[in-house]
């Protein structure tokens, strides 16, 4: 059964000290708002590393071309590497066992109309792989298929912001539409499925590969390849994916091994490896830093909480005097640095959720801002401040102990 006459007496002695309750809680709500802030600021350097990469599979290698900046075999440097369809089957059929999905890309700007409207849009010529390599769901229609490659078919498929600008309430599939005044049938519209991506993603065209090659030069010319590796694959075999096609693609074009500006590679494999080693550092700093914080919250408020017994010393004993056991002395010094806890602590969570808040109402706009969505999960600042209670439960036992030593005919003498 609760004791109201206790919690009575703990908050006639907290509302009797205001001041050193005011700097009691200011300690404590401060350390927890210090850690809910650098665990929100943490987890918005992780979102943004996150949506960097939104767009794309989690396994996926891109493969570009340059010129070569080093001489070898006889070539000088500044030859342009120019990726091509044989390079593209030679690869595809080397690596099939570690290779999910490939393609090859072909850009190109045109000029798109339907009826009197008019924009200007990116083409990719791609192949049928590309749909499971780029984070793009079909919403009607279909999307570049084989037989569309092996045709050089006049089939396009537009993203759901073409169909907007362009044809506003009309259904685009079965259409035509002029690119450069060419007549390209719409067989499918897709749209971006990751929340926050580029609004310029959905205002691409697709065209078969093969098509784009014939039209826009009549050649096998490819301008970037893309793949997936197996997801079978580890980290570090993924790694070692990336390296060995860079290293095909230098002995087929007769680039030196040490050539970094001829091939390069774009693995995120390599990428996750990075990006984990510094979100497990910034998360042990952040643990570190944080924990740090609370500790000191706790010493703190123990420290004011024996001054405030040494300060009560008279009062103490007059509680003994009139048949307080020690253990009564003792629960209600721990319950009111308990309780001093956790309003406080709770007063910091408010505090520190409103400044992250606050920081992601400023920059939600900003693109180049390191922040994304700088939150914190409500388990781990509730975790943190059970933590505190508990540490201050543990901690508060040294002014209690020191109450209950305190003899009633000492502290009655106490000036």
């Amino acid at each position: 059964m609760l004791d109201f006459g206790l919690f009575r007496e703990i908050f006639q002695s907290l509302n009797k000290n205001k001041l050193r309750t005011l700097l009691s809680g200011f300690t404590v709500a401060f350390a927890i708002m210090l850690f809910t802030i650098l665990f929100g600021i943490a987890n918005g350097f992780q979102n943004t590393f996150n949506n960097e990469f939104n767009g794309d599979a989690n396994n996926s290698i891109f493969i570009y071309s340059g010129r070569t900046s080093k001489a070898v075999e006889g070539y000088q440097t500044g030859r342009r590497i120019q990726f091509d369809n044989p390079l593209y089957n030679n690869l595809k059929n080397e690596f099939s066992d570690d290779i999910e999905f490939i393609t090859g890309r072909v850009y190109k700007n045109v000029i798109a109309s339907f009826g009197t409207e008019k924009s200007s849009y990116s083409v990719r010529a791609v192949n049928p792989d590309h749909q499971f390599i780029e984070k793009s769901e079909i919403k009607n229609g279909r999307f570049i298929n084989t037989l569309d490659i092996q045709n050089n078919t006049k089939n396009i498929v537009i993203g759901n912001l073409v169909v907007e600008d362009l044809f506003g309430d009309i259904n685009p599939i079965g259409k035509y539409l002029d690119l450069n005044k060419i007549k390209f049938k719409i067989v499918g519209v897709f749209v971006e499925r990751t929340e926050g991506s580029d609004s310029n993603e959905a205002r691409v065209i697709y065209m078969p590969i093969s098509t784009a090659q014939k039209i826009y030069g009549n050649n096998d010319y490819i301008d970037q390849i893309n793949l997936t590796y197996n997801p079978n694959l580890t980290e570090q075999e993924a790694i070692a994916l990336g390296n060995n096609i860079v290293d095909k693609i230098k002995e087929i074009f007769f680039v030196a091994e040490n050539d970094q500006s001829a091939v390069r590679a774009r693995n995120r494999a390599r990428e996750n490896q990075e990006i984990t080693q510094f979100n497990s550092v910034l998360a042990i700093l952040v643990l570190i830093i944080g924990m740090g914080t609370l500790v000191a919250g706790v010493v703190g408020i123990s420290n004011i909480m024996i001054f405030i017994v040494k300060e009560r010393t008279k009062e103490l004993g007059v509680r003994r005097a009139l048949g307080a056991t020690p253990g009564e002395v003792r629960v209600q010094i721990i319950l009111e640095s308990v309780f001093l806890t956790i309003i406080a602590g709770i007063l910091g969570i408010i505090l520190g959720s409103f400044v992250l808040a606050g920081i992601n109402a400023y920059t939600i706009d900003m693109t180049d801002f390191p922040y994304t969505n700088p939150t914190v999960p409500i388990y781990l600042v509730l975790g943190a401040l059970f933590l505190m209670v508990s540490l201050g439960t543990l901690i508060g036992l040294i002014p209690a102990q020191r109450a209950v030593s305190i003899k009633p005919i000492d502290a009655l003498r106490e000036e």
